[in-house]
């Protein structure tokens, strides 16, 4: 069992950024992001492999978001830039033990999500 606590979240304004950050119980494989928008399913945000060599970002965030690995401390870091109202969601932290399974949807383990609320 991995346990996943995210953090970072809260209120920012269009154009503005946030960083969320994510601790695992365990060293883990992948590990990434997902988000889920009122009335809206869940969707891909951005995946990163263990040793930081494979990173694929969703076409929307790209340019805009950066993740970043702390193995030392089994953490994820994600940097939002550029902010959007669009971007607006609750994001929950994910793991997998193979990249490609991640972006697919097959997560292993969830974290309980925290809230970005972008205002316009």
């Amino acid at each position: 069992q991995v346990h996943l606590v995210e953090s970072g979240g809260g209120l920012v304004q269009a154009g503005g950024s946030l960083r969320l950050s994510c601790a695992a119980s365990h060293s883990v494989y992948a590990m990434g992001w997902f988000r889920q928008a009122p009335g809206k399913e869940r969707e891909f945000v951005v995946a990163i492999d263990y040793e930081s060599e494979k990173i694929y970002y969703a076409d929307s965030v790209k340019g805009r978001f950066t993740i970043s690995r702390d193995n030392t401390n089994n953490a994820v870091h994600l940097q939002m830039n550029a902010l959007k109202p669009e971007d607006t969601a609750v994001y929950y932290c994910t793991t997998s033990f193979q990249i490609a399974r991640m972006v697919n949807g097959d997560i292993d383990y969830w974290g309980q999500g925290t809230q970005v609320t972008v205002s316009s």
